[in-house]
């Protein structure tokens, strides 16, 4: 090398360094999901991704479940998109399947199956399978190479921005979403916000989003076959104790518990007896499930010998830890939550005795209608719990004991008879509601008496023949 080689070489700037991008790092056992957006370094070739698109017609949580578990036989990948949404990532399960085309029929078919009928599309970005289901579109785009002509026609509602941004964009004549591309990429950030080019870049695989993945809720389930054919509440009581135990041991290790739990004894000819209890509050102990299934084992006739049992808990709830007061109820500072708790329990304990129908909840509903003015709860309704008592200054005085339908009363000149004479006390409290449907309400309320001295809430119609009827009564 020759001296003026060396010193150029040794004169010239230094190169810059290459940054070096590294993987993502495997998130801890437990730790939360990943959320937000990676974007994707330029030049750097992403791996090829297929996500399989489910739209419901109609908003159904329950039914969106039932997919989401179905959508597991076919990939590991999937994710819920309430209300009505459902993506799975199925580039690694095409193989399994014998292609797309295939994979799609199939699960097309797990989707009648289930007594639904989802718009399902294919697209190499989970936006762009649910934007093309929630406008209807059944597309099938396997590469990225036709992605942005088959997102192009898209309405812009398929994304679900907000209806200002919407509006906004209506007065510029943008409606689609290929005239939202077609917009100066700073303008557009400058004057919407970054959010919705973010989101249109999500749609279009200039940046991937992560999602969370979907978990199967998890529950309790568990067989046991007898050896001899048990006959006895008794013996079978005996039987299921040991399958409690194991139980209240799964649920304390979550620190969860549970408001349902069916025990189901298996019988000859296929035929089968379900126990089911029903709970007030989340519970974990055995020994309560014990109490419970001994009460309604004792009730329960049962056709013939039992072969097996099997024990399957409900949905798992979150349970906070119980703690002895340091006031027993009735002491200065006792009540609050044991005093709750005290409630409940005895609730539990009425409804196993007298039966689940017996013993129900009144919860307040928005109508003037006092048919429709409150309907049963149940106690194990998680709205039971959270369910307040309305204000009593914003609610007239009325009967809690309403009849199922209004008993006509018998009248001499005019006026009401129960028994006799009927004494109005108080009223008219003047109801005049459902107008729009051809049976209307318009009536007069009044707090009577009868000759018993009994209190009744009686009307009368405003409209001829301006009959009486009894629909309440105080006592």
């Amino acid at each position: 090398m020759s001296s003026r080689v060396l010193r150029k070489s040794l004169l010239a700037p230094p190169v810059a360094a290459v940054p070096v991008q590294l993987p993502l790092a495997v998130p801890p056992a437990g730790a939360p999901p990943p959320t937000g957006t990676v974007d994707q370094p330029a030049g750097a070739a992403a791996l090829p991704q297929l996500w399989l698109g489910v739209h419901l017609r109609q908003p159904d949580p329950p039914l969106l479940q039932r997919l989401a578990v179905l959508a597991q036989r076919f990939t590991p990948k999937v994710s819920v998109e309430p209300p009505d949404g459902l993506v799975l990532e199925v580039r690694g399960s095409l193989a399994l399947f014998g292609g797309a085309s295939k994979l799609y029929r199939a699960f097309r078919a797990g989707c009648h199956a289930a007594g639904c009928r989802p718009v399902l599309t294919l697209a190499p970005t989970p936006l762009a399978a649910l934007a093309g289901g929630r406008s209807g579109v059944s597309f099938k785009v396997l590469d990225q190479q036709h992605l942005v002509s088959a997102v192009s026609p898209l309405p812009l509602v398929a994304l679900r921005w907000p209806p200002q941004l919407l509006q906004r964009l209506s007065k510029l004549g943008v409606y689609r979403v290929g005239q939202a591309l077609r917009l100066p990429r700073a303008g557009f950030a400058r004057r919407f916000g970054p959010e919705p080019l973010q989101m249109l870049d999500e749609l279009v695989a200039r940046s991937v989003q992560l999602r969370a993945p979907f978990q199967r809720p998890e529950r309790f389930s568990v067989k046991r076959q007898f050896v001899r054919e048990r006959e006895d509440q008794a013996q079978i009581l005996q039987a299921l104790q040991p399958l409690l135990l194991q139980l209240g041991e799964f649920l304390e290790a979550r620190q969860c518990g549970i408001t349902r739990l069916t025990c189901r004894l298996r019988h000859r000819n296929e035929m089968h007896t379900d126990c089911i209890v029903r709970l007030a509050q989340p519970e974990a102990a055995a020994a309560r499930f014990t109490e419970w299934f001994a009460q309604r084992l004792s009730r329960t006739a049962l056709p013939g010998p039992v072969r097996s049992l099997e024990l399957r808990s409900g949905v798992l709830q979150s349970r906070a830890p119980v703690y002895e007061p340091l006031w027993q109820p009735g002491e200065h500072g006792g009540g609050g939550a044991a005093a709750s708790s005290a409630a409940l329990e005895f609730i539990e304990r009425l409804r196993m005795r007298l039966g689940e129908l017996a013993v129900q909840g009144l919860i307040c509903q928005d109508s003037h209608c006092p048919e429709g003015a409150s309907r049963p709860l149940s106690p194990a309704d998680p709205q039971f719990r959270r369910a307040a008592a309305p204000a009593r200054a914003a609610v007239p005085a009325r009967p809690l004991w309403l009849l199922d339908e209004p008993q006509r009363l018998c009248e001499q000149a005019g006026w009401p008879q129960l028994d006799g004479p009927l004494r109005l006390q108080q009223g008219p409290e003047r109801i005049e509601t459902q107008w729009w449907e051809a049976q209307g309400i318009a009536r007069d309320y009044y707090h009577a008496t009868d000759v018993h001295g009994i209190a009744v809430w009686v009307f009368r119609e405003r409209q001829a023949p301006h009959r009486w009827f009894l629909h309440g009564l105080s006592g």
